[in-house]
């Protein structure tokens, strides 16, 4: 077990060495050299920066973002010879040198990484996590500046502003989120002109039986709900208030049976449609608030789910808003864009991004579930300070060798 007490190299902070040993419990140093033997990044000699440290050190820079390149790899290694990991050296190479380890490693290491290490968190102990028998999750997606040159320009595309186009190139994305725990488990990104139901369609493949996904009202279309549905998750997600969904049963709770259609035709002769619950209310006295909010739902019966209690279920959905507010401000930075210069290295950018974010809502989880209370109580910007206060129970090191940088490793 590692204690404060053990010599600190001059200058660096205890929370370089917690945020360490955070990130390593979880994503485990096993983990990261099988990803990278399995996608033939594995270092084939020893450098100043083997690719194992890379992977660890492109997550740090997400943790550090306001930070210069070389200080956080500083800090890094010196946490690495703190933690006696053999046969990492602690010179500290140039921008140069930075860059060129980032580029051998590649992208397809840490969206692996990503693919096989976030997954939901919630147990049946979580607070705030579960309605009914359902996980509560959700689907959004959003937008985010990456480094001006020329390269991510033409990968990724600037939107278009009211004078010209933006300040800088962009990047769209689409994740799956836990609403309760605000951990992502799958994301996808792309060019700023792909569309978030090219993306959607491309995370939905995570949703499993016993999910209930929320999602607003861009989200739902034929196409994409058939794809949902079939992954025996339910599904709960707003409609545009001028759809065209036929009240063919009145219910109980005042919702009603309906069916949506491939296309019009399919519609005017009432075949091939998808049976659907619709919720429609109003939020009188609530600032802001539309006119009338229109939900479909898979959840057909409704004393299984009365339609007030989905109503209210479905403004958790907001939650999304929250995440990707902290990955974004808190996180990231406001008004800092992602560093990377090439557009490889900006797609490895952005899977450290989040799991970095991953890795503090794990850290927050374990937290509250020892402190029995909802995840939302615990401050994201303080997860540092949880880290501090459960340092024995989160954190433990082996003494040496190549283990010292997998505690939890099972």
């Amino acid at each position: 077990m590692a204690r404060a007490s053990a010599g600190l190299p001059s200058g660096t902070r205890l929370t370089d060495y917690i945020s360490l040993g955070v990130v390593a419990r979880t994503v485990p140093r096993s983990v990261v050299e099988r990803v990278l033997a399995e996608t033939g990044r594995t270092s084939l000699r020893q450098r100043d920066l083997p690719a194992h440290v890379v992977v660890y050190y492109v997550i740090a820079l997400a943790l550090y973002m306001q930070s210069s390149c070389s200080e956080v790899l500083r800090c890094l290694l010196e946490s690495l010879q703190w933690l006696s990991c053999k046969g990492v050296g602690v010179r500290v190479t140039g921008t140069s040198g930075i860059s060129q380890a980032r580029t051998r490693v590649g992208s397809d290491p840490l969206m692996r990484l990503y693919d096989e290490i976030a997954q939901p968190l919630a147990n049946q102990a979580t607070k705030g996590a579960w309605y009914r028998k359902w996980r509560l999750v959700a689907m959004d997606g959003s937008s985010l500046c990456v480094a001006d040159t020329s390269a991510n320009e033409e990968a990724y595309g600037r939107p278009g502003a009211s004078r010209g186009k933006s300040g800088y190139p962009q990047i769209r994305f689409v994740a799956l989120a836990e609403t309760g725990t605000h951990a992502t488990f799958a994301v996808r990104m792309a060019a700023y002109a792909v569309d978030e139901i090219t993306l959607a369609k491309l995370v939905i493949g995570r949703l499993t039986a016993g999910m209930l996904c929320l999602a607003d009202r861009f989200f739902p279309g034929y196409s994409l709900w058939t794809q949902a549905a079939a992954t025996g998750a339910d599904l709960l997600w707003r409609v545009r208030s001028n759809a065209r969904l036929p009240c063919m049963q009145r219910l109980s709770d005042g919702s009603y049976l309906s069916a949506i259609y491939r296309d019009t035709a399919d519609q005017r002769r009432g075949v091939n449609g998808i049976a659907v619950r619709v919720i429609e209310y109003q939020l009188p006295g609530v600032p802001d608030a539309q006119p009338l909010y229109r939900l479909i739902t898979t959840i057909l019966d409704p004393e299984v789910a009365p339609a007030e209690e989905l109503a209210a279920v479905y403004h958790e959905r907001w939650e999304s808003e929250t995440l990707l507010d902290e990955v974004k401000t808190h996180l990231r930075g406001a008004r800092i864009v992602l560093r990377s210069k090439t557009p490889d290295l900006v797609r490895q950018e952005f899977y450290a991004l989040l799991l970095a974010h991953y890795v503090v809502r794990r850290l927050m989880h374990d937290a509250a579930l020892q402190e029995d209370i909802d995840p939302d109580a615990l401050s994201f910007v303080h997860a540092v300070r949880v880290v501090r206060r459960r340092l024995q129970t989160f954190v433990g090191f082996p003494p040496s060798g190549p283990g010292a940088m997998v505690p939890g490793d099972r």
